[in-house]
């Protein structure tokens, strides 16, 4: 586990100062010693704050992961309650299939239906219960009122939920780093989960907030062509999507971890902007590579390439990668899922029936997977690898499976590179 000292130099020993101030920190002995490069004009005074300054022992960081299958300890969860559904803007049409578009026309800025939310709700308050017998700590967000309009100088809308905490949180060893989104209705999303992230940070954690988008309508292009899946693949193909390239935005869902190695895909909800932007952030210690797929709606990797271990990796069949190759040449294990047995009358508002590989590791040989969907059982079993089975399909019809409720804050690992 990494133990992290957030602050550093002279500025770093006064600001260490004035949170400890607020927040009741106790400052280490290193403050002191770095008190003593400070100018002789200012070293008088910092020197007899420093008097007063304890020294405790060093703590570890609560937050700590690399991979997506190192022995989980800390995950988020995300929740149900209080879920609405996102007005119906270009957006919002460009991630949804026509069958639904009258179900939005109808509901945007309204609740999702009551009955099935309430299934919802006690679907994953039963995957808590499971994941905390499995020895994994649970943590949530705070309930918002959704229902609440809010207008910023570019956009008016109404918020969504806060039950994906992958779309908007991605753990990079120490740091929390919070997406920027890219639709309006989850401009505010980030609010749910701060009382959460200000207490990782107290305790140690790094936390970067990427550049908020202003969400004007230069970000979308207004007159994206959609009439049929067939539109929407030749537009995936050439590269055109509802999103532009005006400012940086991203889900944190379109990037998945392997160590030293980020796949990152460009959707409907992810730009280039946003993906350099985390390029860089993360040089010189991460490696971004973006993948593309033949998927007529990208929006979020882990329905369609979800690495559930080193050298080992769940690809969509309907939706190859196009860049497979680099994972074969490297001598990685490409498994495909079977066909998923989701009903077809089963509602799918925000996703579609591959959420069945959308599965959360909680070790190497464990797995937290759909109850309903034995066939996939069956493919895990045959590699060596024990199914927790859950039953979330309600939950699953707002958008996501395992993967996408969760953000894991700690798994018991280190840092590697898998290529």
């Amino acid at each position: 586990m990494l133990q992290v000292r957030c602050l550093r130099g002279s500025r770093g020993a006064k600001a260490a100062h004035l949170i400890g101030a607020t927040v009741g920190i106790v400052v280490t002995g290193w403050v002191q010693r770095a008190f003593q490069s400070t100018s002789s004009e200012s070293a008088a005074p910092l020197q007899h704050v420093a008097e007063h300054v304890a020294e405790p022992a060093l703590q570890e960081c609560p937050v700590c992961s690399y991979n997506e299958w190192d022995p989980l300890e800390e995950v988020i969860v995300g929740r149900a309650e209080g879920a609405h559904v996102p007005p119906f803007t270009v957006e919002i049409k460009a991630n949804t299939y026509e069958k639904y578009w009258p179900f939005y026309q109808k509901h945007g800025g309204q609740s999702f239906p009551v009955d099935h939310l309430k299934k919802a709700v006690a679907e994953i308050e039963e995957m808590c219960n499971i994941l905390q017998h499995e020895g994994v700590t649970v943590r949530r967000p705070e309930p918002i009122d959704w229902s609440l309009e809010y207008k910023t100088p570019d956009f008016v809308s109404s918020g969504m939920y806060a039950a994906m905490p992958r779309d908007i949180l991605m753990v990079v060893g120490n740091e929390i780093i919070e997406a920027p989104m890219a639709w309006r209705a989850r401009f505010f999303e980030y609010r749910a989960y701060r009382p959460l992230i200000k207490e990782y940070f107290r305790s140690g954690a790094k936390w970067t907030t990427a550049p908020k988008p202003t969400m004007a309508d230069e970000l979308y292009d207004q007159d994206y062509p959609i009439r049929t899946v067939e539109d929407r693949r030749k537009l995936a193909l050439q590269g055109k999507f509802v999103t532009t390239e005006h400012e940086p935005c991203f889900d944190a869902a379109d990037f998945i971890r392997a160590g030293r190695d980020i796949f990152v895909q460009r959707s409907q909800v992810t730009n280039y902007m946003g993906i350099e932007w985390m390029r860089r952030h993360l040089a010189p210690d991460y490696n971004i590579h973006i993948l593309s797929f033949d998927d007529p709606n990208p929006m979020h990797i882990d329905g369609t390439f979800n690495i559930i271990g080193p050298g080992l990796v769940l690809s969509n069949p309907i939706r190859p990668c196009h860049q497979i190759d680099m994972f074969k040449k490297a001598g990685w294990t490409i498994v495909k899922p079977p066909t998923p047995l989701m009903p077809d009358d089963h509602p799918l508002w925000l996703a579609s029936k591959w959420l069945s590989m959308n599965v959360l590791m909680l070790d190497e040989k464990r797995v937290m997977v759909e109850t309903n969907e034995s066939t996939i059982h069956k493919m895990f079993e045959s590699l060596g690898i024990k199914t927790i089975k859950v039953n979330i399909r309600h939950a699953n019809s707002l958008g996501g499976g395992f993967h996408c409720w969760t953000t894991d804050v700690r798994r018991r690992g280190t840092l590697q590179s898998y290529f």
